[in-house]
């Protein structure tokens, strides 16, 4: 008996020989699968999350940029309040005061004119800011709905691994696709 050599293969080294002769299985294509989607979901929602932090920025400066326009312009009709008031004084006063309230005239209007300049020039950094975070936020859709479909596909991915249903493994790879697709567009956008 000791000349009959039996040898019982274990469970895993059944596996390395079925591997061996027949390559690897469906298993381990979709966990290379789901490893890379997952990957290239991480960076996808990286940049959508950067890009919606970006259209925050620019909003928020364009915020910023309308209070100080509006200030601006209140701060303009509080010198055109002032200087029609130094003209109903003009017209009510006697003829040696009268010099003294065009004076105050001329100076409101000259004051009101660099108010209004400023204040316009905010509501343009208020509008500039206001079409950045536009386009900040542009490309963001896109990236949702990339992350959507490769969340898609690794789900579908996993399933095919439990069911070893190999048409699902397709349709994950479709979705896949679609997600990178998405994602290229994003970037070209």
């Amino acid at each position: 008996m000791s000349e009959h050599h039996f040898h019982v293969h274990g469970a895993h080294e059944h596996a390395l020989e079925h591997e061996a002769q027949h390559g690897p299985g469906l298993a381990q294509y979709v966990a290379i699968f789901t490893a890379v989607l997952s990957t290239l979901g991480a960076i996808v929602s990286y940049q959508g999350g950067a890009s919606q932090n970006e259209a925050m920025l620019y909003k928020n400066e364009a915020v910023l940029k309308k209070t100080q326009a509006s200030d601006q312009w209140n701060f303009y009709q509080a010198k055109s309040g002032k200087g029609h008031l130094m003209e109903l004084a003009y017209d009510l006063a006697p003829p040696a005061k009268k010099a003294g309230y065009q004076a105050l005239i001329a100076k409101y209007a000259e004051e009101k004119k660099g108010i209004k300049k400023q204040a316009e020039a905010l509501e343009a950094e208020s509008k500039l800011a206001n079409e950045r975070s536009e386009h900040a936020l542009h490309p963001h859709h896109k990236q949702a709905q990339s992350m959507t479909l490769i969340q898609i596909a690794i789900s579908l991915a996993s399933i095919t691994a439990l069911t070893r249903v190999r048409w699902l493994f397709v349709v994950a790879a479709m979705a896949a696709a679609g997600g990178v697709g998405l994602w290229a567009m994003a970037l070209a956008g």
